[in-house]
């Protein structure tokens, strides 16, 4: 569920990109990378028996020269993804190819100020993955993600996304193409709609042998918004990791309405790991297990309550919203919510 990493889901997505431009590979190069991969999950992947299937399938590939033939080095990593993915069925295993060196990647990042300094002023030159925050005509908020960065990141810029939506009647939090991140963002998040002290998620971690269980804070800055108002989450088949996440815990919970499309269903956090200079693999370390349901939604996605084409999800949830803030409304609060259906035009 690591957002700032390389994507977590390009192997997924990818399908028919061009070729790159960088040298063609080396045998040394396509060991060290395959090795890597191999070695990296059977130290660490949250099933171990599907590591073993996964490294006796890419051993045999290799055996039979498929690797051998790929000379572009974006070819060779998605050729890797497809051939983990058919064994492991699991979209957080990505393998990443990048033609400039990588930067230092997760703990080496920390240990580096200069690399996570960059890091953080990129991120915060995207607004901490908020890119959007507004209250609609009708008092209705509107909270846009991208990502769930670390909270000791964005936490502050979420709080006063959600102090400027503090007095709206209803909040939609778009999470549509939202790729994920950080679980503890999430927790944050959900600390604002949940109850205080709410059992969120768990998560258990192979490499440590331990699980982590996440709750809603006790308290959290500019206070709660308000257990009776209506919330709509938007996704689309993009929404993956911590986004579904977020989803899933609103849904299980009965707090809100998921509007939209089926999730991509990757439910299984972990990390990136380098391969080399320029290769990396995402592995996933852990599995998430929610409270309510004793299970994920790895595989199946989150389903939504209301489907909507991504495209319409926002206007299909703002009509939902609308309506159910007329219903028991005053003659003077209705006339205000009817001028803005009106403005909204004909549905669909």
């Amino acid at each position: 569920m690591n957002a700032i990493t390389r994507s977590i889901i390009a192997a997924a997505l990818l399908a028919g990109a061009a070729p790159s431009s960088a040298a063609p590979l080396d045998d040394k190069t396509r060991k060290e990378v395959i090795d890597g991969i191999v070695t990296n999950m059977r130290e660490s992947y949250v099933f171990p028996q599907v590591a073993a299937q996964v490294e006796t399938a890419l051993r045999k590939a290799e055996r039979r020269g498929e690797y051998a033939r790929i000379s572009d080095p974006q070819a060779f990593a998605e050729k890797l993804t497809a051939d983990v993915f058919a064994v492991a069925h699991d979209k957080h295993i990505g393998v990443d190819y990048s033609e400039e060196p990588l930067p230092p990647l997760g703990a080496a990042r920390a240990k580096d100020p200069a690399a996570l300094a960059k890091w953080q002023q990129a991120t915060a030159r995207r607004n901490f993955a908020i890119p959007r925050v507004e209250v609609l005509p009708g008092n209705v908020g509107y909270i846009k993600m991208t990502n769930f960065l670390p909270a000791e990141l964005a936490g502050e810029t979420f709080a006063a996304a959600m102090k400027f939506v503090g007095n709206s009647d209803a909040l939609v939090i778009d999470l549509r193409d939202n790729r994920g991140g950080n679980p503890a963002m999430v927790a944050f998040v959900l600390s604002y709609l949940l109850p205080p002290d709410t059992h969120i998620n768990d998560f258990y971690n192979r490499v440590e042998d331990s699980t982590r269980q996440m709750w809603s804070y006790p308290v959290v800055p500019g206070g709660p918004y308000g257990s009776g108002k209506p919330v709509y989450v938007l996704t689309n088949s993009v929404t993956i990791s911590a986004a579904e996440e977020l989803a899933y815990d609103i849904q299980q919970n009965k707090r809100g309405a998921i509007v939209g499309e089926t999730t991509a269903g990757g439910a299984n956090p972990g990390g990136t790991v380098a391969l080399g200079e320029h290769f990396s693999v995402f592995i996933p370390t852990g599995r998430a297990i929610n409270p309510v349901s004793k299970t994920n939604w790895e595989g199946v996605g989150v389903v939504p309550d209301t489907r909507a084409e991504s495209a319409k999800a926002l206007d299909v949830a703002y009509r939902m919203a609308l309506a159910q803030l007329k219903a028991g409304a005053s003659a003077e609060r209705q006339e205000e919510i009817d001028d803005a259906i009106a403005a909204l035009g004909p549905a669909g």
